[in-house]
């Protein structure tokens, strides 16, 4: 989906904060935050995609403000509400800012909770993969509605497929309930020109993870 979230690429944030002895969580509720996402996702409240387009559906100035797990626990919030686990007055009464907790529908639906847990998100797929390693590809130029998994930044760019991985649950359907439409995905590799223009650092080259329906042939 496109948003705040689609940060790749973009410039004018400043250096990025490195920390020499990063711990795993800063906070206490940052674990519980990280815990109950996984018990929810085990016990098939929801699956990974969907997760991640509830926390693309943040209103921007939250997503800039609340920092990684202040994102998770505003998205399970909101995930747990849909699905009719906990309500309202419930996140008001526990929430650590005390926020009221997003109740207006998603611009785009989520998924209904699935019967079972996920089985996990690699597939075998027997048609042979469209591309090959080595091979020049062109990133389509999409704007899907959704959630996608194709960073802007690199839309209309053209490439090397570098690795050819396996079939791969679609993110793009499975996060709205659309069914897995399993698709080979492949390392593209994109220099820095291409993607940044001629002040690119020379020599700089960046791979980027993409599904087999957002690449088509490169006709150059």
């Amino acid at each position: 989906m496109d948003g705040m979230h689609d940060m790749g690429g973009m410039d004018g944030f400043g250096s990025p904060r490195v920390e020499s002895a990063e711990p795993v969580f800063h906070e206490p509720w940052e674990a519980r935050v990280f815990a109950m996402t996984m018990l929810a996702t085990a016990a098939g409240v929801f699956v990974t995609d969907t997760f991640r387009h509830a926390v693309e559906q943040l209103p921007p100035d939250e997503y800039l403000r609340r920092g990684y797990y202040g994102r998770w626990l505003r998205a399970l919030e909101r995930l747990l509400l849909h699905a009719a686990i906990i309500t309202p007055d419930e996140i008001v009464a526990h929430d650590p800012d005390g926020e009221a907790p997003i109740t207006a529908p998603p611009t785009v639906p989520f998924a209904a909770p699935p019967s079972a847990a996920s089985p996990g998100s690699l597939r075998n797929i027997d048609t042979p993969p469209q591309f090959e390693t080595g091979q020049r590809v062109l990133v389509r130029s999409m704007r899907p509605p959704g959630h996608t998994r194709l960073p802007g930044y690199v839309r209309g760019k053209r490439g090397v497929v570098e690795r050819v991985h396996p079939g791969w649950v679609f993110p793009d359907t499975s996060a709205h309930g659309l069914g897995e439409e399993p698709q080979y995905a492949y390392a593209v590799r994109f220099q820095g020109v291409e993607l940044w223009g001629a002040d690119a650092e020379r020599g700089v080259s960046v791979c980027v993870d993409l599904f087999e329906s957002y690449l088509e042939g490169d006709p150059a």
